[in-house]
């Protein structure tokens, strides 16, 4: 088991706070008013069609794009803006959908230049990727897509971070692979304590390893509540899938 990453994570307090969070591209507003608050091991799936701004609620949370107003906190602590050094810091680690592996170094070596001091070790993480543990040698290109994915996310975890943000796990990879991949998302916030916000196109996979779920349709947040709740009640999914009212949960 890998270890968790600080005491003060099974606290009642917020690990990840958005406060009225706005974001976008020079004078363009992509998202409007966002509010977050997850507690230690929470998940949060953000859901919602392609264009709605999910990428773009990552990248600002992870610091890599400024904020056009409202705030990102920590552990109760703000965030400066567009700074992704902080960011990471502070304890906030993205997977990019493009996963941004060095394909030309191994899969040992990619997780060892990420490996903080006091992080979990190599064997802690390969614990959650029995089959990447066979694969340590093999250069990172010429690995599966789906072995690519695990490598993302266990060279984000020897960071220890304390709010994992994981942009579409699933891209490009078979629905096999990705019923084999999620449930990782739920022992990672089970084990570690950690946060994890995860952008997700299979709605109804992540919604059962999600404890809390955001929808965004066209930058605004259409729907928010109960990850169980959601996935009991499709029809407002499907609402809020098409633009129309539908009551938060």
């Amino acid at each position: 088991m890998i270890p968790e990453p600080r005491s003060e994570g099974q606290s009642a307090a917020p690990v990840l706070e958005c406060r009225g969070l706005a974001a976008g591209y020079g004078a363009v507003t992509i998202v409007r008013s966002v509010d977050l608050s997850l507690q230690a091991g929470r998940v949060l799936a953000v859901l919602g069609p392609n264009g709605a701004g999910k990428t773009t609620l990552m990248t600002t949370l992870a610091g890599m794009l400024p904020r056009i107003s409202g705030e990102v906190l920590v552990g109760g602590k703000s965030l400066p803006n567009a700074r992704p050094g902080a960011a990471n810091k502070a304890g906030l680690v993205l997977v990019a959908d493009d996963r941004a592996l060095f394909t030309g170094l191994t899969v040992r070596e990619n997780i060892q230049i990420a490996q903080r001091s006091g992080g979990p070790d190599l064997d802690a993480v390969m614990e959650m990727f029995p089959a990447l543990k066979k694969r340590l040698k093999v250069p990172a290109g010429a690995v599966s897509g789906g072995e690519q994915q695990m490598l993302a996310v266990a060279r984000a975890l020897v960071q220890q971070p304390k709010v994992l943000l994981i942009d579409e796990m699933s891209m490009g990879l078979a629905p096999v692979i990705v019923e084999e991949l999620l449930p990782i998302v739920r022992r990672i916030a089970d084990d570690t304590g950690a946060v994890v916000v995860l952008v997700e196109q299979h709605v109804q996979l992540a919604l059962e390893v999600a404890d809390e779920a955001l929808v965004l349709v066209h930058g605004d947040v259409r729907l928010q509540g109960s990850a169980a709740e959601l996935a009991a009640h499709p029809e407002r999914l499907q609402a809020a899938y098409l633009g129309e009212t539908a009551a938060a949960v």
